[in-house]
């Protein structure tokens, strides 16, 4: 049994803690100051034996213009005309404020389905609020309590027969779609068999995980932009504003064939100007989906490119050992191009070394350049983050490499290199077995890090050397005497 519910209200009455319920996760920002919510969010929700989809809306503001409250309303509707059941909710402490009122006219036109809920009914102080909720005319309000967990049985009461309608109606509809073709025989195509009912090859349906996708940067870079572009639909809240996104809304979608989910942040700012909680909470969110992601977009503002913030957000990536992709949007607004991306090129390999080789593309977010080739880089960067390089091959390249270049001998210690192997991927990890890894200097280990860039073909991708000692011990001292007393004790017998 599935279906889509979306949770719709005013600012400030509860719906993302409810959600967070729902989900069993902290996925949504809550916060006292009201209008937290911006985008539409959606997670997987339980309540007992009821599986379905719960999205979180933004508060319903009474404004139809074009400013931000007025793109927040319109995105709320759409997610209304999504669902198949609206939960509309109310602050019972408050009451039915005119705005209530309003909105209530409007799911009673939009909506198939309404529950209404009156939220933090909890003691006797709302009882006065629910008992105004039934002048709305949507029926009997459900006393909930998002915060405590008070009311879900009752929520799944006035879930459960609507669910069962909905589940007859698309069997229902199923039935009749299957009734209504009719299909002779020299109309199948030769490669489906009639009584297995198998697929053509052509109609596979992937399986394939998806690629994890988080797309950071500063404030106004045109992330949200640059996502509703990919994923063909107005799904994320835009506009001139700065800052708009505060959540980390992730969605999945198939790219040209490429499975994924991808992850838009809130625009990150100096840590020194980042003074309020809330935005401190949108940051903290920002850099999990970082922690989640397999490749992470850095998306740079072509008309100021690697501000000192760029380059931490880029080095953070980096220290997480994420695969890392530039993307320069505005492509579309520049003139001199050419010189442009040369410039562009030449800071990031000066500013940027630990990413030396990552790919750099020019996108525009607004007009959809450069996405094709933004999606190469993407499934390029999570190949070569994902390489494995063979034992041999390895240790013939490391025998080059001294060969070509010796380690240093501090203090006339020689630092011998014997053994090298891949300990792990995701990002490619490698050990060098060697004495007196701690004398080896950084520069020695930079040098064989980019050497395994060049010789394995892995550029930009965060590479780990890790230096390990054993010491002088031979493996074979000792066994000589050992296997001499065992025959004298032998013999002895």
């Amino acid at each position: 049994m599935s279906f889509t519910l979306a949770i719709v209200g005013r600012p400030n009455v509860g719906k993302s803690t409810l959600f967070n319920r729902l989900v069993g996760k902290k996925l949504a920002l809550v916060d006292d100051q009201p209008g937290v919510t911006r985008d539409l969010r959606e997670g997987a929700a339980r309540i007992a034996d009821l599986r379905f989809t719960v999205i979180d809306t933004a508060g319903l503001e009474d404004a139809t213009d074009d400013s931000l409250q007025g793109r927040m309303r319109r995105l709320t509707e759409r997610a209304v005309d999504m669902a198949d059941i609206c939960l509309f909710m109310i602050d019972a402490r408050t009451g039915v404020t005119p705005t209530d009122e309003i909105f209530a006219e409007i799911l009673r036109k939009r909506a198939d389905h309404v529950i209404l809920a009156a939220n933090k009914a909890e003691g006797a102080a709302a009882d006065a609020g629910v008992i105004e909720a039934y002048g709305l005319g949507l029926g009997e309000p459900l006393r909930l309590s998002a915060e405590h967990g008070e009311g879900m049985s009752d929520l799944y009461t006035a879930l459960l027969p609507i669910a069962e309608q909905i589940e007859d109606e698309n069997s229902r509809t199923e039935d009749e779609a299957i009734t209504d073709i009719e299909l002779d025989e020299e109309d199948l195509p030769e490669d489906i068999e009639d009584d297995m009912g198998l697929l053509p090859p052509a109609q596979t349906i992937s399986t394939a995980k998806p690629l994890q996708i988080a797309v950071v940067g500063r404030p106004n870079a045109g992330k949200s932009t640059l996502i509703n572009k990919i994923i063909g639909e107005d799904r994320l809240l835009t506009g001139p504003e700065a800052g708009i996104t505060r959540d980390a809304i992730s969605m999945n979608v198939t790219w040209d064939g490429l499975p994924m989910r991808i992850w838009d942040t809130a625009g990150m700012r100096k840590r020194a100007k980042v003074q309020e909680k809330l935005e401190k909470l949108s940051v903290s969110d920002g850099l999990r989906a970082v922690k989640f992601a397999e490749v992470v977009v850095v998306l740079l503002d072509a008309a100021i490119p690697f501000e000192q913030q760029d380059l931490r957000i880029a080095d953070l990536a980096e220290r997480e050992g994420r695969a890392v992709v530039i993307a320069v949007n505005k492509w579309d607004v520049e003139d001199a191009r050419q010189e442009k991306l040369a410039a562009l090129k030449e800071a990031f390999g000066r500013l940027l070394p630990q990413l030396r080789g990552a790919p750099l593309v020019t996108v525009s977010a607004k007009t959809g350049r450069g996405l094709d080739r933004l999606r190469a880089a993407i499934e390029k960067a999570h190949t070569v983050w994902n390489r494995r390089v063979g034992t041999g091959p390895l240790n013939r390249w490391l025998s080059a490499m001294i060969e070509s270049h010796p380690p240093p001998a501090p203090q006339g210690k020689r630092i011998k290199l014997r053994y090298m192997t891949q300990a792990k991927s995701r990002p490619p990890g490698f050990v060098v077995m060697c004495s007196h890894p701690d004398k080896l200097p950084e520069s020695y280990s930079r040098y064989l890090v980019n050497g395994l860039r060049d010789a394995f073909d892995m550029p930009g991708t965060p590479i780990r050397l890790t230096m390990r000692g054993q010491g002088d011990k031979n493996p074979y001292k000792g066994r000589r005497k050992k296997n001499a007393g065992a025959l004298k004790k032998h013999l002895g017998k």
